[in-house]
């Protein structure tokens, strides 16, 4: 068996190769699929190859710091390259607070970890919510747009109540997002069920296939009593969407419809598809039944395509109210927050 050859170390190679341009060409060639990795590698010289050859298995271009600082939990691609990975902190051991360590050394115990969000561009763009930037690198330019021209820009800015402005960062290079201890979770949107339609809130950052919009809840009973508000997003397109979740994506039950109803008694329910009816309606025909019942107004959702809502939203939101623990051992209820 022939001896493995170690990887070059940058003192035994020239230093003149490891300018920022190999280095951003070997990060963009760690994202391309295996058929595109070979015509970048036919493209070029027989003497640009061996530069290629040293600086790729160097290793220069991928800082070690970050691999050791994050562990990947997930990871999607987009067809313009784009990669989107959901981090996280293995551990967090720099606060000198006491009370402070106490929570993080029980948050450990419990697996809750610190997460954040990574994109990284090739030559693309990708649309971030305002305050969700945590910091960049590479060769990247951060860009206000109106997402889509004046018209759409002044609809959501004066329908909705969002920002006229979207943040669009442009170029080469790594996008992080602001660190929580939250869920995230990616969603490759493929269009084949239709726009997806989600709360406000949830959408924190979507690639370049993707066109984001302001809905209005298409009738009065889903827009004074459903809980969701007059407007949610639309998200339509390709691409993938990077949502903020209220529980992790794990427990969320993305509920297949097909030609039925679904109907959810809280306003824990998280995003449908665009061939998906909302409203809010009584439990009951009649105002004896429904009194009856205890249930009083549901939001309904009827068609064919998904809902995905967060059964444990309401078991959390219990836990954190004085008393919550000890309310939960109690003969069930409503456990999720009040539709009106």
């Amino acid at each position: 068996m022939p001896e493995q050859r170690k990887p070059a170390t940058s003192e035994e190679l020239d230093p003149s190769i490891f300018n920022e341009e190999w280095l951003d060409f070997c990060r963009r060639y760690a994202l391309l699929s295996s058929a595109k990795k070979r015509a970048e590698i036919e493209r070029l010289t027989l003497d640009q190859r061996a530069h290629f050859k040293a600086v790729w298995e160097s290793r220069a271009w991928n800082s070690t710091s970050t691999s050791e600082l994050f562990q990947i939990v997930s990871s999607r691609q987009a067809e313009d390259g784009t990669r989107v990975d959901l981090l996280e902190f293995p551990k967090l051991e720099g606060s000198a607070d006491l009370r402070t360590a106490k929570e993080l050394f029980y948050a450990s115990q419990r697996g809750v970890r610190l997460k954040t969000i990574r994109i990284s561009l090739l030559d693309s763009n990708v649309r971030v919510e305002p305050g969700a930037l945590y910091y960049m690198r590479g060769r990247l330019e951060l860009k206000a747009s109106t997402g889509g021209g004046v018209l759409k820009g002044l609809s959501r800015k004066l329908l909705s109540g969002e920002t006229f402005f979207v943040n669009e960062i442009h170029g080469t290079g790594e996008v992080y997002i602001e660190p929580t201890f939250g869920h995230f979770i990616l969603h490759y949107v493929d269009g084949s069920e239709g726009a997806l339609i989600v709360d406000r809130g949830l959408f924190y950052a979507g690639t370049s296939g993707l066109n984001i919009s302001s809905v209005r809840q298409k009738n009065i009973s889903a827009a004074l009593f459903g809980g969701e508000g007059l407007y949610q997003t639309k998200i339509e397109g390709k691409g993938i969407a990077v949502f903020y979740s209220p529980v992790p994506e794990a427990e969320v039950d993305k509920v297949a419809l097909a030609g039925e109803k679904l109907w959810v008694d809280g306003n824990f329910a998280l995003a449908r598809t665009e061939h998906i009816s909302f409203r809010a309606e009584k439990s009951s025909k009649g105002l004896l039944s429904s009194a009856v019942s205890g249930e009083g107004l549901l939001q309904t959702f009827e068609g064919t395509g998904s809902v995905w809502i967060a059964p444990t939203q309401g078991v959390y939101e219990k836990l954190v109210q004085q008393g919550g623990a000890e309310a939960l051992a109690r003969p069930p209820g409503s456990l999720a927050t009040k539709t009106m």
